[in-house]
């Protein structure tokens, strides 16, 4: 994905929403799909080749969840501007929302922001995204019985000189109900490498998948792609093929489309840590 940064002449929606089956029984989402700068940023004082890195989107995630989408005809919200401008998969609270080091890479536009910037962003970026998530989701449990909630992202193939073996992992909190099946489907496909809440645990207090899945009750998960495998567009047919049939199964799960609220690991401590 080319990144570029947005002409302050044009109108910047923070959000991307594709149409889909209300009643289709899941919801797609991807918190960190693009890596647009809005109008007025500039470029954050970043070269414009670290945000075609990991820190400045997730590789492969927008592309892979507008082809499930598309395969399932479901509904999709998409954040549509760089986490390093705002983190969508943060609390409003919480002190990493606005990154001002990434993974060895200073953000200069974001060093010196005081509280009535921060809280700009969080207004005019942050809040629209869970904003439109959450009036999705109300439409979907009008229409038929909750959907699952799936989240699509995308991890480094090394952290820090570290490879990571795995071909995709399952993030969750304590709700075992859409992770049992989904960590199943992955590990019935014998030539992937899978693991449960690598490289990061998935419980962490006000971040996406707690505030619209584990609050709501709804049944979720959090997939990470390892980027190197859907970063052109031959791996991300080849993950729509391996992933299609287990979310459709998720969809047609009974116990998956029941509100249940289980309590969150989030009060413990947590391994979140890098992207």
């Amino acid at each position: 994905m080319t990144q570029h940064f947005m002409n302050a002449s044009l109108t910047f929606d923070p959000v991307e929403t594709v149409r889909g089956s209300l009643t289709c029984g899941v919801l797609l989402i991807c918190d960190h799909a693009r890596n647009c700068v809005p109008p007025g940023y500039g470029d954050l004082g970043v070269p414009a080749e670290q945000f075609e890195r990991h820190i400045g989107y997730d590789i492969g995630a927008r592309a892979v969840t507008l082809e499930l989408a598309r395969r399932l005809n479901a509904p999709a919200v998409l954040s549509t501007y760089s986490r390093l401008l705002i983190d969508p998969n943060r609390g409003e609270d919480d002190p990493t929302i606005v990154m001002r080091l990434s993974d060895g890479t200073v953000i200069p536009g974001n060093a010196h922001i005081d509280a009535a910037e921060r809280q700009h962003r969080v207004e005019r970026f942050h809040r629209p995204y869970h904003a439109e998530i959450d009036r999705v989701l109300d439409a979907m449990t009008q229409a038929a019985p909750p959907p699952v909630l799936i989240s699509i992202h995308s991890f480094t193939p090394s952290w820090r000189g570290v490879p990571r073996p795995w071909h995709a992992t399952v993030l969750w909190d304590s709700d075992p109900r859409a992770v049992t099946p989904f960590m199943d489907g992955l590990a019935a496909q014998a030539d992937l490498i899978v693991a449960d809440n690598e490289p990061y645990d998935g419980a962490l207090k006000n971040d996406t998948m707690y505030r619209h899945g584990t609050q709501r009750g709804l049944a979720n998960a959090l997939l990470e792609i390892r980027q190197d495998l859907i970063a052109e567009q031959p791996g991300v047919i080849e993950w729509a093929d391996r992933l299609e049939a287990i979310v459709k199964g998720l969809a047609e799960n009974a116990d998956c489309r029941q509100i249940q609220h289980y309590p969150s690991r989030c009060d413990g401590p947590t391994r979140r840590q890098a992207v």
